[in-house]
């Protein structure tokens, strides 16, 4: 049986391994990214750093838009509107008990056209949905009955479900929100100031600041590696435990096989010291000659005969007082489910 347990530990670490390598390498990376202080600059220095592809900079300022979308339930004006509708329901289970239970009906999601302004210029964000770190406020939440006909109640009744109502909750980007975007500058052909995802380095739109963000991914790398460490210590200990029990399972193996072979072969000379005196004896079947040959000592004991079948294997080699005290069969290693005693005539 292969030890699951230490290759799922080993497994997880080397994934926080590799999560806490990409988080100490974003964070490094945004050490070098360039900070724009003022929005109005931005233009300026991509027109110097035309040679540097892709431009990757960060910058902060509040979201603004020109068609910014309204929200129906929570009244407010955002550039990113995010509506779910959940329905929500008690459910029997097996134990003959009603728990809490929910299932997504509706998902949609918009985005109007949106822009970073600092008071001294603007920059446009494309594709921030897909940005890292974007958290959206959450704009209003109600729950609304289900209003379902007495039929339709009770067929739902009969099927162990009990509606409760439909929960929609409303997801905003506010105007006015403070933001950093870490992205690639770019200039479209009017001249308009882009910030996007660069096609290699981190993308994030987060409410933190640029140091606060650094800070944040330094303390995930750190942790990601603690928890690694841990999980390849437990997991290279369970595996050291397993690769032990089975070298000590073969050994024993091998022992007791030797014993079983050195019976035999001392049953063997036994029976040749005694042939000389019924060579005289010409009645003696076969099957005599071949019990007497094979070993009917239990493998276990070496004293009494073996009278016990393992089931499912169905090798016989113990003893009925050897058998009551093993749990796997001591020649093929398979997990003894019953034991049948055996009787001869």
């Amino acid at each position: 049986m292969l030890p699951w347990g230490g290759l799922s530990c080993c497994l997880g670490a080397a994934a926080l391994y590799l999560l806490g390598r990409n988080s100490g390498r974003d964070a490094e990376f945004l050490k070098s990214v360039t900070r724009v202080n003022q929005l109005k600059d931005l233009a300026g220095l991509l027109d110097a750093a035309i040679k540097v592809l892709p431009f990757v900079i960060t910058a902060s300022g509040r979201v603004g838009s020109d068609t910014p979308i309204n929200c129906k339930d929570s009244g407010l004006q955002g550039v990113i509107v995010e509506v779910t509708a959940e329905q929500h329901f008690l459910k029997l289970n097996e134990a003959g008990s009603w728990i809490q239970d929910s299932a997504l009906m509706q998902s949609g999601c918009k985005e109007a056209s949106w822009y970073l302004d600092d008071g001294t210029g603007r920059v446009y964000v494309i594709g921030a949905r897909g940005a890292t770190g974007l958290v959206l406020t959450v704009g209003s939440e109600k729950v609304v009955e289900s209003g379902q006909s007495f039929v339709r109640g009770t067929l739902d009744y009969l099927q162990g479900l009990k509606m409760l109502g439909i929960k929609r909750t409303e997801r905003v980007l506010p105007v006015g929100t403070p933001l950093t975007v870490v992205g690639e500058a770019v200039k479209d052909d009017i001249g308009t100031v882009r910030i996007q995802r660069p096609h290699k380095g981190p993308f994030y739109v987060t409410h933190k600041t640029i140091d606060q963000l650094i800070a944040h991914l330094g303390e995930w790398a750190r942790l990601y590696k603690y928890a690694s460490m841990g999980l390849t210590l437990f997991g290279t200990y369970l595996l050291a435990k397993h690769a032990f029990q089975y070298v000590m399972e073969r050994r024993c193996h091998w022992e007791l096989r030797k014993r079983v072979l050195a019976a035999a072969a001392k049953r063997h000379r036994q029976d040749n010291e005694g042939s000389d005196g019924k060579a005289e004896n010409g009645s003696e079947s076969d099957s005599s000659k071949k019990d007497r040959l094979m070993p009917n000592l239990c493998v276990i004991c070496l004293e009494q005969e073996y009278n016990s079948v393992f089931v499912p294997c169905g090798h016989m080699c113990c003893c009925t007082l050897c058998s009551s005290h093993l749990t796997n069969c001591p020649l093929c290693r398979g997990r003894i489910e019953q034991v049948v005693r055996t009787f001869r005539h």
